[in-house]
């Protein structure tokens, strides 16, 4: 079985896919928010928004190394609503099943987190989902779902996708208090990034990861030759050296006393 492992850290969104062997996990295929700065996107790294677009970007660069990817596309619109399909008395969780091939399977892992709806680790397994992967889930813990009226809003959870919290945070700050707003969207205005382009900006990330989800060739690393490591004491040279250190302390020890012994004589002669 194979696991979509979401994890969440201060500066950004890491997703994996993740299976288990007897001596310890090993990772498929990853995707963090921090690559999105490839596909036009630079700020916000960890929002709901952003956890939207590495489960997206984790799931085709998936289906295209496993060769899948033109066979499950996903949900190429996104509207917030659950994808799902009867198929030989099983139900998956994606458009059309293929004759020939199944679509790939992964399970939600949170770790730690808490299943709250509206939880950011619901965007990246949406993400995911939509970018062709078959994940079990429901709405009910997506943003738009009412436990007491037990109904689902799609429209909140694709505002939510898209980013659209955030931009009615960015207008209500910009109209309330100008200092906070420019604090605390600093990053925001800096990258040219205003409240009403942010649908416009997520729909061409969501589009670009579509075209070229491969991960970013490594840059060849070359050492810095000139460093050049101390020799490793020896073990007469470790101890003479401790020795050295214990004899200062000794002498520093014995010059304390003397002085003090000498201040003392004065007081006593005066």
């Amino acid at each position: 079985k194979y696991r979509l492992v979401v994890r969440f850290t201060n500066t950004r969104v890491i997703c994996q896919i993740v299976y288990a062997l007897v001596d310890g996990d090993r990772v498929l295929c990853q995707a963090t928010s921090t690559e999105l700065a490839r596909y036009g996107l630079s700020v916000g790294l960890k929002n709901y928004a952003a956890a939207y677009c590495t489960g997206l970007l984790v799931a085709r660069r998936l289906l295209k190394k496993i060769g899948l990817d033109d066979v499950y596309e996903g949900n190429t619109e996104v509207d917030g609503n659950v994808v799902s399909t009867e198929w030989d008395k099983k139900t998956y969780y994606v458009e059309e099943v293929d004759d020939d091939k199944r679509p790939f399977r992964a399970l939600l892992d949170v770790g730690c987190k808490a299943t709250t709806t509206g939880c950011r680790v619901f965007g990246a397994l949406k993400g995911a989902a939509d970018g062709g992967l078959d994940i079990p889930h429901s709405e009910k813990r997506f943003p738009g779902y009412d436990r007491d009226a037990k109904e689902y809003d799609a429209d909140m959870h694709r505002e939510r996708i898209m980013g659209g919290h955030v931009g009615e945070y960015m207008e209500y700050l910009e109209e309330e208090d100008n200092q906070k707003y420019q604090e605390h969207f600093s990053t925001y205005i800096a990258a040219g990034v205003s409240p009403d382009e942010m649908e416009e900006l997520y729909e061409g990330v969501h589009e670009k990861i579509r075209e070229d989800p491969s991960p970013s060739e490594k840059k060849d690393f070359t050492p810095d030759k000139s460093f050049k490591r101390k020799a490793k004491l020896s073990y007469d040279e470790r101890k003479a050296r401790v020795q050295a250190k214990k004899d200062a302390k000794i002498a520093e020890r014995e010059a304390e006393s003397k002085s003090k012994s000498l201040k003392n004589s004065h007081k006593g002669n005066s």
